[in-house]
């Protein structure tokens, strides 16, 4: 069964910074890649960041480019997003997914975490 969890969000003002983790189950990530998701109230999930299986390829929302940085532990079955210099703008719940390939559509990824909330004051 493909699980996956984050967690690691919380509180922090503007210019701070979080980790995001991304548990899965045992090779539920094997031979996919992971995007990082976020949904702000009211708004509709936005692409945030994604990671090959590998870890070689990366691709970034123009909005979080040079502040977030996406990482892979695969001996863990882990997905990291550093976040630095954190905005109010950056506040979202935000998700974890799988899919077949790099794609800033939600749509192109088939199983999401519950999501880890994130809140940056200013």
């Amino acid at each position: 069964q493909v699980q996956l969890e984050e967690s690691g969000g919380g509180l922090v003002q503007a210019g701070g910074s979080l980790r995001l983790s991304c548990a899965a189950s045992r090779r539920a990530l094997t031979g996919y890649v992971t995007g990082w998701f976020r949904q702000a109230p009211g708004k509709e999930h936005e692409f945030v960041a994604g990671i090959t299986m590998s870890g070689g390829t990366t691709s970034y929302a123009d909005s979080v480019k040079d502040r977030f940085t996406i990482s892979r532990d695969n001996a863990k079955n882990t997905v990291y997003l550093q976040m630095n210099s954190l905005k109010p703008e950056d506040t979202a719940v935000y998700y974890c997914a799988r899919g077949l390939f790099l794609s800033t559509m939600p749509n192109n990824y088939d199983y999401w975490g519950r999501g880890t909330e994130v809140t940056v004051s200013s």
